[in-house]
């Protein structure tokens, strides 16, 4: 909530707060121009149950938000610049709003520009999936595609090296950057990547995980594969 509130490309409408909770985001506040600080209204908490969907987890304030302006591929790669280095995580049908939202948070860790899922059959950004990412939903750009095998063949275009993550890879991802940009592809749990995906990158690799238990949660493997390959050196 603290990301959204200092993030000058969000619109903030109210903020409700109960009347034990929100002096955390006093300073947060304050520091706010007046013409984005959103209207503070106390609640009860029992209000604030009612007002926000069943079973949704808060800790006294709930903070209501215009969305941000849908970022599109083009203008993502534009602002990247031409050859300079950069990560791009690309997401096959993955549609928990959780774990869309802990991939957003290990691509904020890791110095990742940006993730990329198909717009068919794609959560919203709701208060699940924000809360999830923890901040990272104000910036990491969420860039929904219709087609995602013809936007692998873009990125190569521009220069990325795509990865896609597989048990069955021939090769494990080793520690390193196989290029100076790089885009990783994930499958949902069970299926995996589909096949068009699979053809399209570039080589499929594999985690270098053993025992009892050999695969990941798909948001546990990107944070793994995010670390291996390591952060882009940007320019000085």
């Amino acid at each position: 909530m603290a990301a959204a509130l200092a993030n000058p490309a969000r619109t903030c409408r109210r903020l409700l707060v109960g009347a034990d909770s929100g002096g955390a985001l006093a300073p947060v506040l304050a520091a706010m121009p007046d013409h984005r600080r959103p209207p503070v209204e106390t609640v009860e908490r029992a209000a604030l149950d009612r007002l926000l969907p069943a079973g949704s987890v808060h800790q006294g304030v709930a903070l209501a938000v215009e969305p941000l302006a849908p970022p599109d591929l083009g203008d993502l790669l534009d602002s990247l610049g031409a050859g300079q280095p950069a990560t791009l995580v690309l997401l096959d049908q993955v549609t928990d709003p959780h774990n869309i939202g802990a991939i957003l948070r290990s691509a904020a860790a890791f110095g990742a520009a940006a993730v990329i899922l198909p717009d068919r059959h794609a959560p919203p950004i709701t208060g699940t999936l924000a809360k999830a990412a923890s901040g990272a939903v104000e910036v990491v750009p969420l860039v929904r595609v219709v087609n995602l095998a013809r936007t692998i063949v873009e990125l190569q275009e521009a220069g990325f090296v795509c990865l896609g993550l597989a048990e069955e890879g021939p090769d494990e991802l080793v520690a390193g950057r196989p290029a100076e940009r790089v885009a990783i592809a994930l499958g949902a749990e069970g299926e995996g990547l589909r096949r068009l995906t699979r053809e399209r990158c570039d080589r499929l690799v594999r985690l270098p995980t053993g025992g009892p238990v050999g695969s990941l949660n798909v948001s546990n493997a990107a944070a793994v594969a995010l670390f291996a390959i390591g952060r882009p050196e940007r320019p000085r």
